[in-house]
This record gives structure tokens, sequence and C-alpha cells, in this order.
């Protein structure tokens, strides 16, 4: 019989589809696993439990989380719930405001920063800025086009009507009101506050007198009273909706698709973010131009990376020019992706990539541009873990930990390790006792929100803690009654004092009430990792495992600053005991341990059918699993 040593050195495959059980030949399926949960993948291989969540504060229900910073406010966290905007600077609330978007409205929200301010746009919504001013007072204001000394408003406009349909005035004078008729039915009611143009001059609508007639006031003094087909309306309102997608580009506001107009493209004059005046074409003044193409073409979002980059339900596109102007822009159907209709997720740029969400469920791709083909590709990132990816409803990038977080229509969170130059492209799933519901990342900390039992909280990772929903408080003195946990009434907490595991807490009152009196404490709600690798598909040499029997007689575990290991080599669980203390003011501590911890193992396997271990422990203790080596003896 041939001995054979087996070293799993690294989990930069992430947790695989359970539909590649049986491609033992991928790359993947060496540093792969059958399910990684509530573990974090780290760029170089290493798994760790995930941080536990801090509880920041409660909101009145499910909402949508943004990071938000400028020259003028520091890194702020913005809450927008229904009709309402929380603003947190490091967890502490510094602002609340009413806003006008409701909760059914919050999923198709899209935004860009710039001007020290964030401007939202939604489809049925005119677009707002939320801004402050550094001293503590915030706003949140409709963001008007640029208006002009004559009255005239540089907004875009659009004939929406048949091209023969014709308006004529009843007086010519600006500043007088007007009887505006139309050939055809063609107003409504909610005209009223818009502006239309008869042969480039401005009016405003006042009143609506039925399906033929409007009343307007002249801002600019009209031509003629008689009928003409020379007229157009503001492209965008309640009539006809308002942007769907904002970025900035070149020094240039661009807007992306509305209601009325999907497929169009509006570029603002250079340096002018609210003016869409196009004047006669010089290289400074706005751009307006549609895609055109065999498919139909809704645009979702709009990007400013190497290019201008256009996300619309049927193709991705790439708007060229350098600099953009009137007479160089050129647009280039990139890809055949497509995005959701039904949703907004923001993409996320990666290193230089755009990580966007396809319509098609159980993907996520990556926008990049490369220089051999000169042209963008969009790369699957799910492909071996597909299972994972259930309709993406939020999702930010935490650039120092490498980190993609997905935020899954069922409530979880698909956390991406994303490393290019390594070619590593990791998923494992996080998972906590609600649902998650959105994500944003503010400099180094991750936010999210969770709805736990109907009850909807701001939480926070934080890498001190272990468990969710959590505090952790300090105090010179050791105390025996610790309060703060108000959001947890009535429920059983776990409790951490002093680094040593204590008794479960049913908790009465906001807060919990230790036997022994302790200086640091963490409380909160427990929850379990999970590392089980995929079953062994080789024996080493070239060797195949599927079918062959063979006895594995010790597995080791290389670990890294671990203070609890829970193993099942399948005869139930067994906790590996960790007998390093140290002592600091409040006493005997555990002390975490780096090395390597080893067990027997029994019996005969059959390669290719289960798993030979599996790691499942809901210990709030530090966890880090670098490799792990099987030894045994072979059939052949």
């Amino acid at each position: 019989m041939a001995r054979f040593r087996l070293t799993q050195t690294n989990f930069a495959g992430g947790e695989l589809d359970p539909r590649l059980a049986g491609r033992t030949d991928l790359r993947a399926y060496a540093s792969g696993a059958a399910r990684l949960r509530n573990v974090v993948i780290h760029p170089g291989g290493g798994v760790s439990r995930r941080p536990g969540l801090r509880h920041v504060a409660a909101t009145a229900g499910d909402g949508r989380l943004i990071a938000f910073s400028t020259a003028v406010e520091p890194a702020c966290l913005l809450v927008l719930t229904d009709r309402h905007l929380a603003i947190y600077r490091e967890g502490a609330p510094i602002a609340s405001l009413a806003t006008p978007w409701t909760e059914d409205q919050l999923r198709q929200l899209n935004w860009t920063q710039g001007r020290n301010a964030l401007l939202v746009v939604h489809p049925d919504v005119p677009p707002h800025e939320i801004a402050g001013d550094g001293g503590g007072h915030w706003q949140v204001t409709p963001q008007p086009f640029k208006a002009t000394a004559d009255g005239r408003i540089r907004q875009p406009h659009r004939k929406f009507t048949d091209d023969a349909v014709t308006v004529a005035a009843s007086t010519t004078a600006a500043g007088a009101t007007a009887v505006l008729t139309a050939s055809q039915p063609v107003f409504a009611a909610a005209h009223v506050g818009t502006r239309l143009r008869l042969r480039d001059r401005e009016l405003e609508v006042v009143g609506h007198q039925g399906p033929t007639a409007l009343t307007v006031l002249i801002r600019q003094p009209l031509i003629d009273t008689q009928p003409t087909r020379e007229w157009t309306e503001q492209a965008f309102s309640a009539v006809r909706g308002w942007p769907v997608s904002v970025t900035f580009h070149q020094d240039r506001l661009v807007i992306g698709g509305s209601r009325g107009l999907p497929n169009r493209l509006w570029l603002s004059r250079t340096g002018e973010p609210f003016d869409f005046d196009q004047g006669t074409g010089l290289d400074d003044q706005a751009i307006e131009f549609p895609l055109l193409s065999d498919q139909g073409n809704a645009i979702r979002a709009v990007v400013s990376g190497r290019h201008l980059q256009v996300f619309t339900t049927g193709a991705e596109w790439m708007v060229t020019g350098s600099p953009l102007t009137p007479s160089t822009v050129q647009v280039h159907r990139q890809t055949r992706v497509g995005s959701p209709d039904d949703r907004t997720v923001p993409p996320a740029d990666v290193d230089g990539a755009t990580c966007f969400v396809p319509r098609h469920d159980g993907q996520l791709r990556e926008f990049l541009y490369t220089d051999v083909e000169q042209a963008y590709q969009a790369t699957d990132l799910a492909l071996a873990s597909a299972h994972l990816v259930k309709r993406p409803r939020d999702m930010d990038y935490d650039p120092r930990h490498r980190l993609l977080h997905v935020v899954m229509d069922d409530g979880t969170i698909g956390s991406l390790t994303a490393y290019r130059a390594e070619s590593i492209a990791a998923w494992s799933l996080q998972e906590t006792a609600g649902r998650f519901l959105s994500v944003a990342v503010v400099d180094d900390a991750v936010y999210v929100l969770i709805d736990r039992s109907g009850q909807v909280s701001v939480e926070v990772f934080d890498h001190r803690l272990n468990l969710d929903a959590a505090i952790r408080a300090e105090s010179d003195v050791p105390q025996q009654i610790w309060p703060g946990l108000d959001h947890l009434d009535g429920s059983a907490v776990t409790v951490v004092a002093d680094g040593a595991l204590r008794e479960d807490t049913w908790l009465a009152g906001g807060a919990i009430e230790l036997t022994e009196p302790a200086g640091v404490v963490e409380a909160g709600l427990p929850y379990a990792h999970v590392i089980t690798p995929l079953p062994v598909g080789s024996l080493g040499n070239g060797v195949s495992a599927v079918g062959t029997s063979f006895r594995p007689t010790t597995l080791s575990f290389r670990l890294h600053e671990t203070q609890a290991l829970r193993v099942d080599v399948g005869s139930g669980p067994i906790e590996l005991p960790f007998r390093q203390f140290g002592r600091d003011t409040f006493g005997p501590r555990p002390l975490p341990f780096t090395g390597v911890r080893s067990l027997s193992l029994l019996g005969w396997r059959k390669g290719g059918a289960d798993p030979l271990w599996s790691i499942q422990q809901a210990t709030p203790l530090p966890f880090t699993l670098l490799s792990a080596t099987i030894e045994g003896i072979g059939s052949g």
C-alpha cells in the first residue's frame, strides 16, 4: 500500500457550485470548498471567521445605505428609509431629514457625487441633492437646471408627439398669459409647471384646460400666433419621467435614460453640470444622442471610467472622445449581457474593472478593457459559484480587504475576494439571524442594513467582535451589570467577558448581569462559521481518488491566532482544547494559538464521496485556517 500526503494550501477557489463536484480536473477544485459560510477568504488563501456585527442604530424599516464624503464633509453614512434620511458619522447620528422617496422607490435610486453634494435620481421623482455645509447643517433640495436672465431654463427638450401635431399661441408678447392650442389631444394635467418651446422660444405652463389646450406664461416673445410643428417640451417632467442614472465624466454631468426616453444620453456643458444648452455645437457645449441598435437598450447605469461606460437592459456600451465634444463623440457596443430593469444595483469599481449585476441570475460580471482586444469584455466572476448569487439587490467594495460584498434577495451576502493579479475570484457566504438588506463601505468600515424579525437596524462589521447585533464595552473597574442592549430585549444573548465565554443570558430591561465582574464585555447574537472541503479527488502523482478506497490516518490544521476549533471527521464534533492562557488586569485570559493542531483518523474512506472533515462552530472566538493536510494509506 502506498502512503500519501495531501495538503490544501489555500481556499482561493472559494465555495464551488455543487454542480462542479465531479470536476476534479479543475484548478479551482484543488483550492475550493464545498461550504464556506460566515468566513472571509484572504487574498493569500487562508480563511478567517468573519467579523461580528456591532449594533449602530434602529431604523424605521427597509431602506438603502449610501457612503458619502466630500472636501466639506468627512465620510458619512446615509441611511435612506421611507421618506426619511438619517446621517451617521463614525456610528453616531448627526442629522435627520425628510426626503421625497418612498420605501418602494428606494430600489430604483441611482446617484453620483460631485460639487460637494450627492445627486440622487429616480425615474418618478425630480433630481435632488443631499449636501452638508461642514457646520452641521444638512439639506435635501430639488436640483434645478440652470436658468438664464431672460427666463429660459437650459434643460433638455424633446418633441414626444407625432411630428404632424401643431400648436398655436393666442398672443406673442413676453410676460403675457396665453392659451396654447394643439391640433390633437396631447396635453395632461401634469404638464402644469413644465416648460415648452415654440420655435425655440420658452413658455411656462400655468394651467390645464383640457387635452388640447394649456394656459401658458410667455417667457420669451414668440414669432407669431400661427400653428407650428416646431415645438418641444422639457425632456424630464412628471409627464415624461425623470433621469434614471447619472454620473460625472470629463467635467460634464451625464444623464442616462428616462421613462419617456429610455435609450438616450445627455451630457452637460463642460464645467456647468446643470446646463444642457446644445447651442451651436461648440466643443464645450452640451451633447445629446440616442443608443440605436437592433435590440432594446433602456439605460440602467452610466459609469465614468477609462471611458464613459453605459449599462443597458440589452448590452454594454463604450462612449469615447478625448475630450468628449459634439464632433468627437463615438458610441460602440461592447458586450451583450444586459442589466436588470426591476431594480438598480450601482456598478462597483474593483481595481479598475467595473463589476455589474447582469439581468440573468447566478452571475456577476466584470466589465474590463483589454489592450490586446482594444475593447471591453464582460467575464462572469461567479461562474464557479453561481449557486450563491441569487438576485443581487445591493453591493459595495471594501478595498482594504479586497472584498466585494453583494447583498442577495434571500437575505444573505456573497463576499467575493477579488485579486486580479493572482487570478483570484473566491466566494464565501455571510449569514445572520435575519436578512441583510443593503451594504455600504464608508472609509474602512462596512455597514449593513439588517431585518431581524421585523426590526430593522444598521450594524457594522467590527473585527473586535465575534457576535452579531452586538455591543462591546469596557470599564476601568470590573462591572457585573452592563446596559446598552435594548435592541435585543427578550432575546437570549451570548456573552464574552474578559476574553472568556460565559453562559448565555436571557436579556430583560436592556442589560445583562454577569455572575462575576468583568472589565471588557461583548454581548450579542451567536453565528456559526462553516468550512467544509470538497471530497478527495486525487491521491497525488496524478492518481485519481474517485471510487478508490483509502485510509486517512492523520488530519492536521495550520492555524493562525485561533482560540477555538471544533471539527467533525464523521463521528460527531470534536472540540480541540486550547490551554494557553495569559494574564492581565482582570485575571487569566485565553491566548491566540498559531501553529499546527493534529488529530488521528480511523477507518477506510472512498474518494469522490463525502468530505473527510468539516469545521462548524459558533464559539465567538477568533479563528483563522491557513491550510489542511491529510496523511494516509492508499489501497493501490
